[in-house]
């Protein structure tokens, strides 16, 4: 069984109970992976915010020119 969380009703559904076309996350294999759904993306988007703004940096670094590789 697979689960899914639901954005528009912050519930945890499953195949069976999930409605169509609707606001889904997932699938997810444990309820509590669906559960922590928006904190996981979050987590993830929190983490490439980072990674961008220090790939964003290297530009203002001294030493580093258009030529050297990441």
């Amino acid at each position: 069984m697979k689960y899914w969380y639901n954005v528009d009703t912050g519930e945890v559904q499953t195949d069976e109970t999930k409605g169509r076309g609707e606001l889904m996350m997932g699938p997810y294999d444990t309820e509590a992976e669906a559960r922590n759904a928006i904190a996981a993306a979050r987590a993830r988007t929190d983490q490439w915010d980072e990674q961008d703004r220090e790939w964003n940096g290297k530009g203002t670094s001294p030493g580093w020119s258009e030529g050297d590789t990441p």
